[in-house]
């Protein structure tokens, strides 16, 4: 199994998704997950391709995401930790136990990065000097960028095995954004 390099990765992102948001979204996934794996002494390229590519096909197949996808990362030839993982991301019922520390972290940041966005444009210095006490309080108000599955977010931390909060203060220091 071969995983793509950035590059190609990168070049894939721009053929298969035309909304700016969803683009910057990918890039921000990526770059939480390279943080995790620098953190935890994990395959920084695994893990920021694995968030790179997460909703590849949700632009062009939102009602089947990631299961367009996920045959075509098999096609590919990519590696089976990178599928799991995206497989694990999707959050139809019944749902794919994340099994590995890369499907965790991946499922504990995806949906929180998508609030953190939301909460730096609300922000006159956007994540400039955002405290993970302020990002707590948006994700309680259920109110705020309702969509956002708060549930999904504290599934993954607690898999991850992370205290919400700390997550957060995680995210931001990779500088996601």
């Amino acid at each position: 199994m071969a995983l793509p390099t950035r590059e190609t990765a990168e070049k894939l992102l721009t053929e298969h998704v035309q909304e700016p948001y969803q683009i910057l979204h990918a890039h921000m996934v990526a770059k939480g997950m390279e943080g995790y794996a620098e953190k935890l002494g994990e395959d920084k390229d695994l893990w920021y391709i694995t968030g790179l590519l997460h909703d590849l096909d949700y632009y062009e197949f939102p009602e089947s995401h990631p299961a367009e996808s996920l045959k075509w990362f098999a096609t590919w030839g990519y590696p089976e930790e990178l599928i799991h993982a995206i497989a694990a991301h999707g959050m139809d019922l019944p749902r794919i136990e994340p099994k590995t520390q890369l499907a965790k972290t991946l499922v504990a940041t995806d949906e929180l990065c998508g609030l953190i966005y939301a909460y730096s444009l609300m922000r006159p210095t956007g994540m400039i000097g955002m405290e993970a006490k302020s990002v707590v309080k948006k994700f309680k108000d259920k109110a705020f960028a309702a969509k956002i599955s708060r549930e999904e977010i504290l599934y993954g931390t607690d898999q991850m095995g992370i205290d919400l909060k700390e997550h957060i203060t995680n995210l931001l220091s990779f500088n996601i954004y």
